[in-house]
């Protein structure tokens, strides 16, 4: 009885992740669309499109990544997070007093300090292989 119950939460669970996946991925595709026909409205590009083109890019290639190898990469939603912390700082530097500046900069820095120890710790210190 415990395995069926096991097996089944299990598959519910694996279908239940899909759907979100899909409609993430779905959702970031007509954020793109809205993006290109606002572009296409205002008639010229700006800084700020491509930024958030590059975030929408972003979060598609971790949705890939996620469905590829069924493993959520700790680092993507990490580079998502310091581009948007660029685009907030290269886009409202001018309104922002100096020390949201410095706290902005000082987020930035401690992400990217975040991903090097990850990527570290991945290097140095992997996983044990599960055996099947």
């Amino acid at each position: 009885m415990r395995s069926i119950y096991k097996q089944y939460s299990s598959k519910g669970l694996k279908a239940v992740e899909h759907f979100v996946l899909i409609i993430i991925a779905l959702a970031t595709v007509v954020a793109i669309g809205q993006e290109v026909f606002h572009i296409f409205d205002v008639g010229s590009v700006a800084l700020a499109d491509l930024l958030l083109l590059f975030i929408y890019l972003e979060v598609l290639a971790m949705v890939a990544n996620y469905i590829e190898s069924g493993k959520l990469p700790v680092r993507m939603p990490l580079y998502i997070a310091i581009v948007a912390l660029a685009r907030y700082l290269i886009l409202d530097m001018k309104g922002m007093s100096d020390w949201r500046i410095i706290a902005i900069a000082v987020s930035t820095l401690i992400l990217a300090s975040t991903v090097i120890i990850i990527r570290w710790g991945q290097l140095k210190l992997p996983y044990p292989k599960i055996k099947d």
